[in-house]
């Protein structure tokens, strides 16, 4: 063999050394989503086995411990089967004519509110970003808003609910008018905004102090120093903050569209139901299993976040 060759064969051994550990780590990333799916589907399947395990076991008036139901009864009212419900939602939403099937109403009714929850969500993030980078430049202000917005989340939500909206229909700008919709994404973002303050807060002084003090060597300030080094090293900390963040804006939109009575939503659809449940006991779960989808898109829109930005997710931190 010839030199020529044998650097030939060095650049190609080499070249396929580098492409191995391009791809390896890629590969693992399909694999390990791949995973996290059927991980997922498995606990829902074992979850509706359990459903069906207590309910062909269990009493039908419950475990009782010292006058206090424990565990609920396990009749076909109170816990209809799995079955059931699914071909519920294959059904028309009720007798009337021209009643569109269940499925459908859910969907459109879990558009509404992800719609609203988004809307919150986006405020939510946006608060709670200015307000961790505030507290972060001064300390001063960290020592005197970090103890309210801790306190804020003590307020009972049902309470807040109907006073937003109050306060909300006596605002008057020109030919603006406060919608009831938008006291509902008052409130979710009141949720929101609380994760992702504490949890940005968290990664803008995660840097090292010698990596702040190599940025104060070479004269950067504190803007460049927020772009380049403090934004960056937040990501691992932000990002399970936003899946909360959107968690709770779900929550948030669920349960004031219950206090404030808005209707188009889950939440209202949900309450609707409910007294429809003595004659049609798998009809209230429609709307629950909405619940579901709506806090599962929501989660995958800050997953698909995490995709862009995977360069700087070097470990997450539980928020």
């Amino acid at each position: 063999m010839t030199v020529s060759e044998a650097l030939k064969t060095v650049d190609a051994g080499s070249v396929g050394t580098v492409t191995d550990v391009v791809e390896a780590p890629r590969a693992r990333r399909h694999s390990g989503a791949g995973r996290r799916v059927l991980l997922g589907a498995l606990g829902v399947v074992i979850l509706a086995a359990v459903w069906e395990l207590y309910k062909a076991l269990g009493p039908a008036d419950g475990v009782v411990i010292g006058g206090i139901t424990v565990l609920p009864r396990t009749t076909d009212l109170a816990m209809p089967h799995v079955w059931d419900m699914i071909a519920r939602l294959f059904e028309p939403v009720s007798s009337i004519a021209g009643a569109p099937p269940m499925w459908l109403a859910v969907l459109q009714a879990s558009a509404f509110s992800l719609g609203i929850a988004a809307v919150g969500w986006v405020v939510g993030v946006l608060v709670g970003g200015l307000l961790a980078v505030l507290m972060q430049r001064f300390i001063t202000a960290e020592a005197a808003v970090l103890p309210w917005i801790i306190l804020s989340q003590t307020v009972p939500l049902i309470a807040i609910a109907p006073l937003v909206r109050r306060w909300g229909a006596q605002i008057h700008l020109g030919t603006f008018e406060w919608e009831p919709w938008m006291s509902v994404a008052v409130i979710a973002s009141y949720l929101a905004f609380f994760p992702v303050s504490i949890g940005a807060l968290r990664g803008l002084n995660s840097p090292d102090t010698n990596h702040v003090e190599l940025m104060r060597s070479y004269a950067a300030g504190w803007w460049s120093t927020l772009v380049r080094l403090r934004l960056p090293a937040s990501v691992p900390y932000l990002l399970p903050a936003l899946r909360l963040g959107a968690a709770s804006a779900v929550i948030g939109t669920v349960v004031a569209e219950v206090s404030i009575g808005l209707r188009g939503g889950i939440g209202r659809m949900v309450v609707e139901f409910a007294a429809a449940a003595g004659g049609d006991p798998a009809k209230p779960w429609a709307p629950i299993f909405g619940a579901v989808l709506v806090g599962l898109l929501a989660a995958g829109f800050v997953s698909l976040i995490g995709v862009f930005l995977r360069r700087y997710r070097r470990g997450e931190v539980p928020a």
